[in-house]
């Protein structure tokens, strides 16, 4: 066995690493597991990465996990896109996820994925934080993802813990332990997708970095009360817990999918103080959005406002005609006013959706 300077292998200031040789005079030994310190790709700007703290991230009320609007090839739609956006703003929406689950991200390649957090920074960046989902179950492109989505200028790195082949609590500390060093971080806890809690062991231990600007919580308002108390901030991540988490739990705000329909009243749900009646109104509304996987009935409801087109990249389908009507329903029960678009809304039939499959 010979040691040699890592700096030798041009491995960076990464100490000693172990080399087996053969050799009649030598007693070999197994190579012993060495862990290389993290560094990062020079293509990130520390002006970049640096131009917004984890405490501005910290203040954000409302952020909206924002929808991906297609072409009928399937390709990014980014004038609806920059219209989706726009209206966030306007309507209040301090912040945003790009490429989650309720934008598709789990369905865009990676190259669309960092050009849709570039293209929001790039045109909105100074307007709203743009937070990017650069997470992933492997740390390899977690660590990829996000130091090219920094690099593209995004204010903040939401990242899920790795799910279906699951990992260690150990493994989930050195998985988040990879990335917070780049810059402010949300960690997402939504263990009805992944199959793992994160417990609140991880949270305590990720939340000594000054990076972690906090967690997305969906598992209820107890664990959101556990955290704040204790001092981390937190955003629900259920629309039909975050009047209550906000208000009675010490919740920072909300990361909303609702908020894509009705971004004003979602706003003054995080802002106004209790309104036990607007969360009463509400309700209906972030059922129905709920009654399949999300972004099913958000796309579906999208398209029936006119905001979008009826295109959906597979698996995803529409939901069926009579839940198509109750929407409808809902939108003039709550007010055509308060709902995203100018467009009459209406219950698209069957062949007015675009079903992609290659994209």
């Amino acid at each position: 066995m010979v040691h040699l300077n890592a700096c030798e292998l041009n491995l960076g200031n990464c100490g000693p690493v172990s080399v087996s040789c053969t050799g009649k005079n030598r007693k070999w030994r197994p190579p012993q597991a060495a862990i290389i310190p993290n560094y990062h790709l020079p293509m990130r700007s520390f002006e970049v990465k640096n131009r917004t703290s984890a405490e501005d991230i910290k203040a954000l009320r409302l952020i909206t996990a924002i929808k991906t609007p297609y072409l009928p090839d399937g390709r990014f739609d980014l004038e609806a896109y920059d219209d989706v956006v726009n209206m966030q703003i306007v309507n209040g929406a301090e912040g945003m996820i790009v490429g989650g689950t309720t934008g598709e991200g789990q369905l865009m390649s990676w190259d669309e994925h960092i050009m849709l957090i570039g293209h929001t920074v790039n045109c909105f960046g100074a307007s709203i934080k743009v937070i990017g989902n650069t997470g992933s179950n492997s740390t390899r492109e977690a660590i990829h993802a996000t130091e090219q989505g920094f690099a593209v200028g995004m204010h903040a790195a939401l990242h899920i813990n790795p799910y279906y082949g699951k990992t260690s609590l150990e493994g989930l500390i050195s998985h988040f332990d990879s990335v917070l060093s780049m810059g402010p971080t949300i960690i997402y806890n939504v263990p009805s997708r992944t199959g793992q809690d994160i417990p609140p062991r991880v949270i305590h231990t990720m939340a000594q970095s000054p990076n972690l600007a906090g967690v997305k919580e969906c598992v209820g308002n107890d664990r959101v009360e556990h955290y704040t108390g204790n001092g981390i901030v937190v955003w629900s991540g259920n629309d039909d817990q975050c009047h209550d988490a906000r208000w009675n739990h010490g919740a920072t705000g909300v990361i909303s999918v609702t908020s894509n329909l009705v971004p004003g009243m979602m706003r003054e749900l995080m802002f106004g103080g209790k309104n036990p009646s607007l969360n009463t109104k509400l309700f209906p509304l972030i059922e129905w959005l709920f009654q399949e996987p999300n972004p099913i009935p958000l796309n579906t409801a999208l398209a029936q406002l006119g905001v979008v087109r009826p295109v959906f990249r597979l698996p995803y389908v529409p939901l069926p005609q009579e839940k198509r009507a109750e929407f409808v329903n809902l939108v003039n029960q709550i007010g055509r006013e308060n709902f995203v678009g100018e467009k009459d809304v209406q219950v698209l039939d069957d062949d007015d959706f675009i079903l992609v499959d290659r994209y």
